[in-house]
C-alpha cells in the first residue's frame, strides 16, 4: 500500500516540524509535558495506519495526565455524527465486499445490492462492563452500516473481546475482532465511505464510532469508539456514534486504563461482548 504509506510519511514529517518550531518551549516544560507531547506524536502516526493487527510490543510509556484512568472528571459527551456528505446519495447504493482470503470465522459476506442509504439502524453491544449502544447512519455510510448490521444479526460479534485501548493523543476502544489479537477479520473487505477522500479535520469526537482498517479499502469488522477527541485525519469511515448511556460504559472502561498502564494495549478490565442486538 504505498500511498498509504507516503500519506503516514507525510503527516509523520509535518508533525516532526511542527515539533521544532516549539522546541525552545518544550525544553522549559516540566519532563511530563514533553512525554506528553511524544505520545501524541506516537498516537498521532500509529492512527495513520490504525492496524486491524498491532505489531510488535506495546511501549511501557507512560506520561503524566496522558493515561485513560487520568482523564477529565467530567465525562465527554457524545457528539452529533460529524457532519454531512457534501453530496447526498442515492436512495439505493450496491456495495462490493469482496474476499480477502482471510479466514472468516464463519461470517458469510452481506448481499450487497440495492442498499437503502436512508435512515439509521441501532446495535446494542451487552458487554460484561454494560451496554454500549450505537446508531449507524446509513447516509454517510450505508456499505459499513450494512456490514455491520449483518454480522451483528448473525453473532459474529458475540462473546468476542474489545482487544485495544489506547490513551493520549489517541482516546479509543476498539472491539470487533473474533480472535481477540487484532488479526481477524470476517474473510472481506469493503471500500472506506465518509469522510475519507474529504480535507475535513476534528471529526473523531467524543462518541463517534468509525472503522480500523489497515490501509485504504481494508474494512472488515473491527470498528472503534473515541471517548475522548482524538485529532486523526480523515482516513477512517464514520459510521455511528454512541448513545449518551453508551457512552457512560465507555467511560467507565476507559477510567480503569490498560494492562500496565501504556498508552496502547488493552483495557485493564475484559471487556466482552456477550451479544449484540440489532433494531431498526
Amino acid at each position: 500500500m504505498p500511498n498509504n504509506q507516503k500519506r503516514g510519511e507525510e503527516a509523520l514529517s509535518k508533525l516532526e516540524r511542527e515539533l521544532k518550531s516549539r522546541e525552545r518551549k518544550q525544553k522549559a516544560r516540566p519532563l511530563g509535558v514533553v512525554a506528553a507531547s511524544l505520545v501524541v506524536i506516537l498516537a498521532l502516526v500509529g492512527g495513520i495506519y490504525f492496524l486491524s493487527t498491532r505489531e510488535g510490543d506495546d511501549e511501557n510509556v507512560q506520561a503524566e495526565e496522558s493515561s485513560a484512568a487520568e482523564t477529565s472528571q467530567e465525562t465527554p459527551q457524545a457528539q452529533p455524527i460529524a457532519d454531512k456528505r457534501a453530496k447526498a446519495l442515492p436512495d439505493t447504493v450496491t456495495c462490493k465486499y469482496e474476499d480477502n482470503g482471510q479466514e472468516s470465522n464463519g461470517a458469510k459476506k452481506p448481499n450487497g445490492k440495492d442498499i437503502s442509504t436512508k435512515g439509521t439502524v441501532t446495535v446494542s453491544f451487552e458487554t460484561n462492563q454494560g451496554t454500549i449502544e450505537m446508531e449507524m447512519d446509513r447516509a454517510k455510510a450505508p456499505c459499513t452500516t450494512n456490514a455491520i448490521s449483518e454480522l451483528a444479526k448473525s453473532g459474529y460479534y458475540d462473546d468476542t473481546v474489545c482487544h485495544r485501548m489506547t490513551s493520549g493523543g489517541l482516546n479509543v476502544l476498539q472491539c470487533g475482532d473474533p480472535d481477540g489479537t487484532g488479526e481477524g477479520g470476517p474473510g472481506f473487505v469493503f471500500k472506506d465511505e465518509y469522510p475519507v477522500g474529504t480535507d475535513q479535520s476534528n471529526l473523531y469526537k467524543p462518541g463517534v464510532v468509525a472503522m480500523a482498517n489497515a490501509g485504504q479499502n481494508t474494512n472488515g469488522s473491527q470498528f472503534f469508539v473515541t471517548y475522548a477527541d482524538s485529532p486523526l485525519p480523515a482516513y477512517y469511515t464514520i459510521f455511528g456514534s454512541v448513545s449518551e448511556a453508551g457512552m457512560k460504559t465507555v467511560q467507565a472502561i476507559a477510567k480503569k486504563g490498560t494492562k500496565g498502564g501504556v498508552p496502547d494495549g488493552q483495557p485493564s478490565t475484559e471487556v466482552r461482548i456477550d451479544k449484540a442486538v440489532v433494531s431498526e
